[in-house]
Formats: structure tokens, sequence, C-alpha cells
């Protein structure tokens, strides 16, 4: 009996894999499951696969063949069988679905953080519809719906938080790594504008007392911003200091 022990995300995932390495049906085998797995938190943290041992069954042509060759009386006289008493032995073969192409798997992996966003802000108490804007390798996730003030949280620390768990979903099983951008109501056009006059606020106060002048924490995005906006100023450098996840930049007075 040929059988397999296989894994998945869920009960199905592993036995749809067990099924590819048997190149068999579903209803030709029998399913043991052994473990249904865990989602873990958030679908990330603790994510514990469900394990499947998966056995081919006999087919009734394999029982006729294997009782017509112990025991056939007409091949035993060295007759021809009639044409109606043959047993065919065509092996049919079943469609093998071809390898997931580059754009499909990036599609899925799209598809799957924006539903992923959903089930977030659904578990926080907001319905939301999720609009997808991709951008080359930079994918923009637009948060639609009501309480999506409660979603950007203080100063867009919720937002950003979200932001960071999309990140890891998008490239879990992508090959090509993807930037996710979780957005609401334009919340990152204005931290933006807000940022860059804040860095030109601030570097003139480092030019005027002669002092570092240090920023609060931000993620890598935003301090790139304030890098950006202050690169072609002659009279200061920028550069991140501090460990995340209170990475921050200083202004330095050259």
């Amino acid at each position: 009996m040929r059988q397999v022990t296989a894994t998945g995300q869920t009960v199905e995932d592993a036995v749809r894999s067990a099924l590819e390495q048997l190149n068999t049906s579903r209803d030709q085998v029998n399913v043991e499951i052994i473990d249904e797995g865990k989602k873990g938190f958030l679908g990330i943290f603790g994510t514990k696969p469900a394990i499947v041992k998966v056995s081919v069954l006999h087919t009734n042509e394999e029982n006729a063949s294997t009782q017509k060759e112990s025991h056939n009386p007409t091949e035993e006289k060295g007759q021809a069988p009639k044409q109606e008493e043959r047993v065919s032995s065509e092996i049919v073969e079943e469609p093998v679905e071809p390898e997931p192409t580059k754009d499909t798997r990036i599609q899925n992996a799209v598809e799957e953080t924006q539903q992923y966003i959903k089930e977030v802000a659904a578990g926080m108490g907001a319905e939301i519809e999720v609009r997808v804007h991709p951008d080359g390798k930079e994918v923009t996730f637009e948060l639609v719906g009501d309480k999506i003030a409660m979603l950007i949280g203080k100063r867009g620390q919720t937002l950003n938080a979200l932001q960071y768990l999309s990140q890891i979903v998008i490239n879990r099983e992508s090959e090509t790594y993807l930037t996710a951008i979780v957005d609401a109501e334009g919340y990152r056009g204005r931290r933006e504008e807000t940022l860059k006059s804040l860095a030109h606020r601030l570097a003139s106060k480092a030019i005027r007392t002669k002092n570092d002048v240090a920023l609060e924490a931000m993620p890598s995005y935003e301090r790139k911003i304030i890098h950006n906006a202050l690169q072609n100023n002659k009279q200061i450098t920028t550069y991140s200091d501090g460990t995340e996840p209170h990475r921050h930049v200083v202004i330095k007075p050259k």
C-alpha cells in the first residue's frame, strides 16, 4: 500500500500536498488526520502545521486483475480469452496542474495580505474594504470604511503596526520581495508633508544651536522621508541611531 505523511497550513492543504505526491485523486485514498494544526496569533506567530497520513486504496480494476492472474482456466488451456473477458490495463493519468507562475504567486500573496488586513480589522470591530494599488514591487493597501480613526491610532501607531504585519504576510511565501504600504484616508500623504516640515524646522534648530537634534522614534520608511528631505542641506548631516523599535533620526550640524 502506497502512503505518505504530509503537512500544510490547514488539513486540506496537507491532503492536497499528499495527493500531488501520490499522483492520485481524493476518492482513491484514505485520510488519517494526525494533527489538525494551529492558526497562531494574528495568523502568523505560533502557527502549527496540520499533519495527515494519506494511503492509496486498492481499486476494483486492481482486484479484478489480481484475480484473473491467479486463476484463468481459458489461458491454462492455451486458448485466447474472449474479447469481452479481456481486462483493460490502460492507465489513465490525471492531468497535473502546472506550477504557478511568478506573477500568479505575487497575485496570491497580495490577495492573502488583503484578506488578512480585513480579518484583523474585523477582529478590532471595524468592517472595512481594502483596495489594492500595485506599483511595481510596492503595493498600497487602502483601508475604506467606518472607524478608520481607530485603525490609524495615535500618530499612526496602529496603522504602522498593521503595515508591519502586512509586510510579513506578503513576503512569507513570495520569492519576490514586496513592500506593503497600508494607508487610510490619505494619512500617509499628510504624514509625509508633516515630517518634511518637521525635518526642515529641526535642521534650522541644529544649525542655530550647533547641537545635535534627535527626533522621536519612527519606522524605517518615515526615517527615510527625513533623510531625503535634508539630503541637499550642506550645513547638516543626518543618520539613524538606536535599535528597533526605538530607532530614530539624528540631525547633526557640520
